[in-house]
């Protein structure tokens, strides 16, 4: 006769379980969301100039629209996310939250309707990222703006990481448990991309990338933050990749 086992971690219905567990991180860190804030302002101009709508898809708890709201006065910002836990949230950050999501039905959006749309920190999760930047192509204008972030797969860390034969940062191989890398969150990522495989990816979806940019990760121990800052000046060595595209 066998001893009982310990009960393990309680079963998830798959990924949409995961992403509604309230103890699921939904945000990725204020200096990632101002610098592609910046630069979503950078490319749009003062809403003196024309008000635009910018939709931030995957809006998650509206922490980074909440960051970039104040670079964005005046232009209209609407959240859409399919938690309904992290919607939630977003409405006391956001004057306009809906649920959607990008495959089954696609967004809630008129084709054509949106100037810009961030994208921050979701292509990492997604199952099928091409069906994703279809839709999002579908919904923004001709020369509309995508801003997306996502980590880097080749940050200077993960370098030295698998050369040593260490499962990289972001990366991860259960949804219950962190398994041969640092850290001890698991946020449910399902792909990485380094810089070239980014830009590559976008371009061959219908969008001319303009620039890509790197911003630090806020997980990353303090006494190596100063390190990351400066690996920023070189997006293939950034924790996270900015990528700004426009639809062509």
């Amino acid at each position: 006769m066998t001893a009982p086992t310990a009960p393990g971690p309680p079963a998830r219905d798959g990924l949409r379980d995961f992403y509604e567990d309230p103890a699921v991180p939904v945000a990725s860190g204020a200096p990632r969301s101002l610098r592609q804030a910046r630069m979503l302002a950078a490319a749009l101009g003062p809403a003196a100039a024309g008000v635009r709508t910018v939709v931030d898809v995957g809006c998650g708890d509206g922490s980074a629209a909440a960051v970039a709201a104040p670079l964005l006065a005046g232009h209209r910002l609407v959240g859409v996310d399919w938690s309904q836990d992290a919607l939630r949230r977003a409405r006391t950050r956001l004057p306009y939250a809906v649920r959607g999501e990008l495959s089954g039905g696609g967004l809630p959006l008129r084709t054509a309707c949106a100037d810009a749309v961030l994208f921050s920190e979701v292509l990492e999760h997604l199952v099928d990222p091409d069906a994703a930047l279809e839709e999002i192509r579908r919904v923004l204008r001709p020369g509309g703006h995508l801003m997306l972030s996502t980590p880097n797969l080749a940050a200077w860390y993960n370098r030295v990481l698998l050369a040593a034969g260490v499962q990289p940062v972001f990366s991860e191989v259960s949804l219950r448990a962190i398994h041969g890398r640092p850290g001890s969150q698991v946020v449910g990522h399902l792909r990485l991309c380094t810089a070239r495989a980014l830009r590559q990816f976008v371009t061959a979806a219908g969008f001319e990338v303009v620039a890509v940019r790197g911003a630090p990760f806020h997980g990353v121990p303090r006494p190596l933050r100063p390190l990351d800052r400066l690996a920023c000046a070189r997006a293939p060595l950034a924790s996270i990749l900015l990528l700004h595209a426009r639809r062509t």
